[in-house]
C-alpha cells in the first residue's frame, strides 16, 4: 500500500505571478483535491514514525510532484517528444502547434506547455520555500533541531529537482530562494545565470545529502527523499556539468551505502508491483482507489502516453511513441526492447502484452498513419484496472531517478576522469547493467564490454544509456550534454532543430509580458 503525502490547506498561497498565469493557461489542467493526510490520532500521537511537526507543510511540496502542470503533458513534450527517442504519436492535429513543434520544431515562446512547464516547477519551488520559511520561523512548532535539519533538507531536495528542470529547460531563471513579503516584487525577479542556478542545486543537494536519513520505514513513507535521492540527483547535477571526478564521488556514494542493487528484473521494475524496488532512487508517488474512478492521489502521466483505442483499449492519449530509430538501436535478442516498446498488433501478426492480452490492431487515427508503439513502461495491469475501475493509469508512479541511472552515471564519469582503473571500473559497471538485461535471453546476447579504450567506452556508455533509460525523460539532456544534439537530431528527420536555438526552451512569453520586460527572451527566438 502507498502512502501518499498531501497537503489540501496550504499554508500560504502561491505568489501572484503563479495564480496569474494559471487562469491565463489554456489547455488540459488537472488540479488534485484531496484530503490531508498524515494528520496523527491518539494511537500514534506524538507523530508516527519517521514524521516529524511540518510534515503538513512538507506533504504539501511532494503534493506538486504529482500536478498536472509539472510531470504531465508538458513535461513528456519537453523531456521525451523533443528527442530522438519518440514521436508525438496519436494523431496529426492533436495538441496543435504546441504539441506539433515540440516535435518538430522551432517552438514559439506561445508555447502554453513551455508555460506549463514553468508554473509546474515554480509551483514545487515555492512549496519549498514556504516549509523553509515554517520551519525557520513558526514558533508555535516545537521541535528538536534534527527534525528542522531533516524536514529543510526534504524542502531543499526538492527544490533543487525543480531547478534542475528549469536550468536544463530554459538556461537563464528567476532564482527564488525564499518567500516574498511583496508579491509584485517576487513577479518581477531579474533572471539568474545557469552557474548561479547550478550553485543553488549544489548547495541544496549537498545539505539534503547530509540531513536526510538513508532510509524511511517503507510500510510507512515509501517514496520521501533519501541520501541516496540527494547524492543520486547530484550526480546528475554535476555530471550535466562535466565536472566528472565530483560526479563519480557522488554516485560512488550511492552505490556504496548498500541501499540499492539491481535485483530487481528489468521487467518487473516497471509494473505496479516493481514500484519503490531495490532500483527506486526517487519515485513520485500516486496511487489511485474506486472511490473517484481511479483518479484520486493520482498523476495524469501513464494516461497520456496509454493506447489510443476504443472500448476497453481506450487507455489513454497515444501520445509518447517510441521513434523507429529507437527501435534500430537495440542489439538483436535484447530483452529490454520489448519490454520499453509495446508493438501493436497487426494484420495477420497478433501481438500479446506482458499479461498476456492480444493487442488490437493498430487503426489509423482520424486518417492519419496508425500508432504501431506505445511506450511499455507505463502500461498497466489489466486486474488493477478493474479494481480501481479505470483504464486511465493514474496509479502509476513515475521513475524519477533508478539505481541503473546511477550506475551508468558512475561509468561516465569514471571513463572521462581516465587512467588505467577508472577506465576498468567504468566497464565492469557497464557490464553489471548488461548482465542484468540479458537474464532470461538466448545465449550470446548483451555480451560484456571488453574494450579498454577510452572513446570506444565512453560510445559504449552512451548506447548503453539510451537503451537502459529509454522513455525516461533523459535522452534530449544526454545529447545536449554531449555536444551532438544537432546531428542526432537531423540524422532522425527532424530537421528543423537548429542546435544554437533548440537544446532550450524560449523563455515563456506569458512570463516575460507578466514581468513588465524584467524576464529576457534566450537567443534566436
Amino acid at each position: 500500500m502507498k502512502i501518499i503525502f498531501n497537503n489540501k490547506n496550504k499554508a500560504a498561497l502561491l505568489p501572484l505571478l503563479v495564480v496569474v498565469c494559471m487562469l491565463l493557461l489554456t489547455g488540459c489542467k488537472k488540479f488534485l483535491e484531496t484530503e490531508r493526510q498524515g494528520g496523527y490520532n491518539p494511537e500514534d500521537y506524538p507523530y508516527p514514525s519517521g514524521s516529524g511537526p511540518y510534515d503538513q507543510f512538507i506533504f504539501g511540496a511532494y503534493n506538486q510532484l504529482r500536478s498536472f502542470n509539472l510531470h504531465s503533458q508538458a513535461f513528456i513534450a519537453i523531456t521525451s517528444i523533443r528527442s530522438d527517442d519518440a514521436d508525438k504519436g496519436s494523431n496529426t492535429g492533436d495538441g496543435g502547434a504546441n504539441a506539433q513543434t515540440m516535435d518538430n520544431f522551432p517552438l514559439s515562446p506561445s508555447n502554453g506547455y513551455c508555460n506549463t512547464f514553468w508554473l509546474g516547477n515554480y509551483s514545487l519551488i515555492n512549496a519549498c520555500n514556504t516549509t523553509i520559511k515554517e520551519v525557520n520561523t513558526n514558533q508555535l512548532i516545537v521541535s528538536t533541531n534534527a527534525v528542522k535539519q531533516q524536514t529543510i533538507a526534504e524542502a531543499k531536495f526538492l527544490r533543487a529537482y525543480a531547478y534542475f528542470n528549469l536550468v536544463r529547460g530554459f538556461g537563464r531563471v528567476p532564482l527564488i530562494d525564499t518567500l516574498f513579503e511583496d508579491v509584485a516584487a517576487q513577479n518581477n525577479v531579474p533572471q539568474s545565470s545557469p552557474v548561479q542556478i547550478y550553485q543553488l542545486i549544489e548547495n541544496d543537494l549537498v545539505f539534503a545529502a547530509a540531513n536526510l536519513p538513508l532510509s524511511w520505514d517503507a510500510n510507512v513513507f515509501p517514496g520521501r527523499v533519501t541520501q541516496g535521492s540527494a547524492n543520486g540527483l547530484l550526480a546528475k547535477v554535476y555530471l550535466t556539468q562535466q565536472k566528472w571526478a565530483l560526479a563519480m564521488a557522488a554516485a560512488n556514494t550511492v552505490m556504496m551505502s548498500g541501499q540499492y542493487n539491481l535485483n530487481t528484473s528489468f521487467d518487473k521494475i516497471f509494473r505496479e508491483e516493481g514500484e519503490n524496488s531495490s532500483e527506486s532512487v526517487f519515485e513520485v508517488q500516486a496511487t489511485a482507489t474506486i472511490t473517484s474512478n481511479g483518479n484520486d492521489l493520482g498523476v495524469q502521466y501513464a494516461q497520456i502516453q496509454g493506447i489510443r483505442g476504443a472500448g476497453q483499449w481506450d487507455l489513454g492519449w497515444g501520445w509518447n511513441s517510441p521513434s523507429t530509430d529507437l527501435v534500430a538501436a537495440y542489439e538483436a535478442n535484447d530483452p529490454r526492447k520489448n519490454r520499453t516498446i509495446l508493438f501493436m498488433s497487426e494484420t495477420g501478426i497478433p501481438r500479446q502484452s506482458i499479461y498476456g492480452e492480444t493487442l488490437p490492431i493498430a487503426n489509423p487515427p482520424n486518417g492519419t498513419p496508425p500508432n504501431l508503439r506505445y511506450n511499455n513502461k507505463v502500461y498497466t495491469n489489466p486486474a488493477v484496472r478493474s479494481s480501481v475501475n479505470s483504464r486511465f493509469g493514474y496509479w502509476m508512479n513515475i521513475r524519477t531517478l533508478r539505481y541503473a541511472d546511477v550506475v551508468l552515471m558512475y561509468a561516465e564519469a569514471a571513463n572521462e576522469v581516465g587512467g588505467a582503473a577508472n577506465i576498468i571500473a567504468a566497464r565492469n559497471a557497464v557490464n553489471s547493467i548488461r548482465a542484468r538485461a540479458r537474464i532470461g535471453a538466448p545465449a550470446g546476447t548483451l555480451l560484456d564490454i571488453t574494450s579498454n579504450d577510452q572513446a570506444t567506452l565512453r560510445e559504449d556508455i552512451r548506447k548503453e544509456r539510451r537503451l537502459e533509460l529509454a522513455m525516461e525523460h533523459d535522452r534530449f539532456y544526454d545529447i545536449v550534454r554531449w555536444g551532438i544534439a544537432q546531428d542526432v537530431m537531423q540524422a532522425v528527420g527532424k530537421v528543423n532543430f537548429a542546435g544554437n536555438r533548440d537544446v532550450l526552451l524560449p523563455i515563456p512569453q506569458t512570463q516575460i509580458d507578466l514581468s513588465a520586460g524584467v524576464l529576457t527572451q534566450n537567443p534566436f527566438y
